[in-house]
């Protein structure tokens, strides 16, 4: 796959362009990020560590590759350089998509 689908596609928009608020938006209300094994779930807890370590810390994603899990169709993988003021280097984000949201966000080594 070359293209990054919806609904990833807009959340990695709105990263980039450092709208929390779309980025908040993207995600279902009893979503979560794993950030390498940290959970961080529902809006406020997640608003607290992007504040810090996501949208806060100025971070953009290029994206280098983008594939969907066999054994979870409803999962897309993209991985890509990732540059940020807290953080750098090439990772990868596991996303679990439910209906037009994000119910999880999962970040590790790419």
């Amino acid at each position: 796959m070359t293209t990054v689908p919806e609904p990833v596609a807009s959340f990695i928009e709105a990263v980039n362009r450092h709208d929390g608020d779309a980025f908040l938006d993207a995600f279902a209300p009893d979503g979560f990020v794993d950030d390498w094994g940290r959970v961080f779930t529902g809006r406020d807890e997640i608003r607290a560590w992007s504040d810090a370590e996501f949208i806060g810390a100025r971070g953009v994603l290029t994206v280098e590759e983008v594939d969907e899990v066999e054994s979870a169709p409803e999962e897309i993988e993209v991985i890509g350089d990732w540059r940020s003021q807290h953080a750098n280097g090439r990772s990868k984000f596991t996303f679990a998509i439910a209906g037009d949201k994000l119910a999880s966000m999962t970040i590790r080594a790419g």
